[in-house]
C-alpha cells in the first residue's frame, strides 16, 4: 500500500504555501464576494528611456537565458539588479510581498492568487499557449489511464500556480466534481517527491521536468496522461508600487519588448535554444530538447487583451466556484496601458492574427 500524503486533504477552504514556509489562508477567511474597487497604476506610461541608475530584479530565468544567447542583453536600457531564478506562482507572490522582485512571468492563476491574498500587482504582457502545456504523470505501477480515472484517486493540488486551475479544468471536462478526488495541497517543487514516494496518484508536469520524470520512472509504470485541457495564458506581471515608479514602468515598458523578441528569438533558433536551455541548463538530452521544442505551438502575442481578460475570468470564476478565491473582478489585474506593446515587438507572424 501507498504511504499515506503528509499534506492534508484540501476541502472547500483552500491556502497558499509560499515559499518561506508562512501558510496563509487565501479564501478560508475571505468572504465569497466580489473584490472591491482599488487604485490602479497612477499617470501615462512613460515613454522614453528610463533614467539612468533604474535598476529591476528579474524572475524569468528564460529571458534570462534567451537575451544573453542572443546578445539581445546589449539592448536593455536598465541595469538588472538581479536575474532571479524562481518561478513558482507563490514563490513570485513571496517575491513581490518581501520587494525583492521587481517583474516576473507566470501563467495567468498567481495573479488572481495575489489579489486574493491582497498582494497588489498587474499584468503588463501576455502570451496565448494555445496547446496543452501540462501532462498527468501518474505514480509508478499506477492504472490510472484517462482523466476518468481520476475518481477516488490523490492529486497533487496547488491553487496558487497553473497546475492548480490545469486540475481543476481537467476535472470539469471529465465530469468529475472537485468532491469526487482528493485534492492533495502541494506547492508544485513537492510534486516530483510525492509522485516518486506514492503519496500522490497524479499529479500536473510540465517539460522538461515530464521527461526527467518518466525517463526515470517509466520502466516502474508511471505514465503521462494527456488531455486537450489548455492553460492559455503566460503573462509578465509586477507589483503595483513598481508601476507607480515612473523610472520603473519605463524600465517595464522596454523590457516587455525584449522579453516578447526573446520568446520568437528562441522559436526561431531552436538548436540554440535545446543547447542552452534544455541541454546545459535544464539537464535534458539534446534529442529530448528537441522532441520538447518540436511539440511547442508557435508563441502568439495579441495586440488586443480582451481574448486573456475573457479567459483569465473563466479561470478566477471556476476558482470561485471551489471556493477557493473570493469572486474577482479580472479586468483591475491588467494594466492596460502596456495592452498590445509586446505584439508590436515581434513580427507580425507572432501576433494574433498575423500571417
Amino acid at each position: 500500500m501507498p504511504s499515506r500524503p503528509a499534506s492534508p486533504r484540501l476541502g472547500r477552504r483552500g491556502f497558499l504555501t509560499l515559499a518561506g514556509g508562512a501558510l496563509l489562508a487565501a479564501a478560508g477567511c475571505a468572504p465569497q464576494t466580489t473584490n472591491a474597487a482599488h487604485s490602479g497604476p497612477v499617470g501615462e506610461l512613460p515613454t522614453g528611456p528610463p533614467p539612468a541608475g533604474t535598476k529591476l530584479a528579474v524572475a524569468v530565468r528564460t529571458s534570462q537565458i534567451q537575451l544573453a544567447t542572443s546578445g539581445l542583453d546589449k539592448e536593455l536600457d536598465f541595469e538588472v539588479s538581479s536575474w532571479i531564478n524562481l518561478n513558482a506562482g507563490p514563490d513570485i507572490i513571496q517575491g513581490f510581498r518581501a520587494r525583492s522582485i521587481d517583474i516576473a512571468s507566470n501563467a495567468g492563476i498567481p495573479p488572481i492568487q495575489a489579489e486574493a491574498i491582497g498582494v497588489k500587482a498587474r499584468i503588463v504582457a501576455v502570451q496565448e499557449r494555445p496547446n496543452p502545456t501540462y501532462v498527468f504523470a501518474t505514480a509508478p505501477g499506477s492504472a490510472i489511464a484517462t482523466a476518468a480515472d481520476f475518481k477516488g484517486k490523490r492529486i497533487a493540488f496547488s491553487q496558487g500556480q497553473a497546475q492548480g486551475v490545469v486540475v481543476l479544468r481537467a476535472l470539469k471536462k471529465a465530469g468529475l466534481a472537485n468532491s469526487d478526488v482528493q485534492l492533495v495541497a502541494l506547492p508544485s517543487t513537492q510534486f516530483l517527491t510525492a509522485l516518486q514516494s506514492k503519496q500522490v496518484d497524479v499529479a500536473p508536469l510540465g517539460e522538461p521536468t515530464l521527461t526527467k520524470y518518466l525517463t526515470q520512472y517509466g520502466k516502474d509504470g508511471a505514465r503521462g496522461v494527456r488531455t486537450d485541457v489548455v492553460d492559455l495564458l503566460t503573462v509578465l506581471w509586477a507589483p503595483l508600487e513598481v508601476l507607480n515608479d515612473p523610472a520603473k514602468a519605463a524600465a517595464v515598458r522596454g523590457y516587455v519588448a525584449l522579453w516578447a523578441r526573446g520568446v520568437v528569438w528562441a522559436a526561431e533558433h531552436a538548436d540554440q535554444w535545446i543547447d542552452a536551455y534544455y541541454v546545459k541548463d535544464q539537464g535534458v538530452s539534446a534529442a529530448d530538447g528537441r522532441r520538447i521544442v518540436d511539440s511547442l505551438a508557435k508563441p502568439v502575442f495579441p495586440t488586443s487583451w480582451d481574448k486573456a481578460i475573457a479567459w483569465e475570468q473563466e479561470t478566477a470564476d471556476l476558482m470561485a466556484e471551489g471556493g477557493f478565491v473570493p469572486k474577482i473582478d479580472v479586468k483591475t489585474l491588467f494594466d492596460r496601458r502596456f495592452e498590445g506593446l509586446a505584439a508590436a515587438a515581434v513580427p507580425a507572424g507572432y501576433r494574433e492574427g498575423g500571417a
